[in-house]
């Protein structure tokens, strides 16, 4: 893997777990020092995190891009009809063994797993019901939608109650597919994806002083 690749990969894992915070200035030299790069990588790095969104120029330097909760808005509405779709084809093309394979992955998230865990299950869950679909386009957009979302979902399951609440829904919609009943699997799939939605503008717009005080910049939905 080339230098550059591994600086992009290596930043773009700290800004999706918040180890670098939305807001927080990148300068070059800086970056230099942290991954013992030259400048060529470093920028052309950088240059592709700008084409993902996840960081915006400042000036002669570089900035974590905020997050916009307008964009939450606007990834729900994209979701619904592209996750509904899926668990609809999940419900005509899924075999037993696929299903089955969710179910264990949501059953080895309990009570007491870190956070850590609860984020990547949640995550790939829809991932894996994309997959179900056995359509490839669809997954690479879910793909997509669920790395644009994962800044907030990092703040969204702190909570136990958050957590438990995403688990339940996600097994409902399992239930729905393993019983190939594709309307009521796409009902449960647009009311989780709404409902995520609903929980986090609130909580991200009720907490935007003690995010700020964090460090993290949060735009957008005022």
């Amino acid at each position: 893997m080339s230098q550059m690749l591994q600086v992009h990969n290596q930043i773009r894992e700290m800004i999706l777990s918040l180890d670098l915070g939305p807001g927080e200035r990148l300068t070059e030299r800086w970056l230099e020092s942290r991954f013992e790069g030259s400048r060529t990588p470093i920028r052309a790095a950088l240059v592709r995190l700008e084409g993902e969104d996840l960081v915006r120029r400042d000036g002669r330097n570089w900035i974590v891009a905020p997050i916009d909760l307008g964009e939450l808005k606007g990834l729900a509405e994209f979701r619904v009809p592209l996750e509904t779709t899926a668990v609809r084809l999940a419900c005509a093309r899924a075999s037993e063994a696929d299903i089955a394979a969710v179910e264990a992955m949501l059953d080895a998230c309990q009570a007491g797993a870190p956070r850590e865990e609860w984020h990547r299950v949640g995550t790939d869950f829809h991932v894996e019901i994309a997959r179900l679909s056995g359509n490839p386009f669809i997954v690479k957009a879910i793909e997509g939608a669920m790395t644009r979302l994962s800044r907030a979902r990092w703040l969204e399951v702190w909570t136990e109650p958050s957590r438990e609440q995403a688990w339940s829904e996600h097994r409902r919609i399992l239930k729905f597919i393993a019983g190939n009943q594709p309307d009521a699997a796409a009902r449960e799939a647009a009311d989780h994806i709404s409902d995520t939605r609903d929980r986090l503008l609130r909580s991200l717009d009720e907490d935007r002083r003690g995010l700020k005080a964090r460090g993290f910049a949060v735009i957008g939905l005022r």
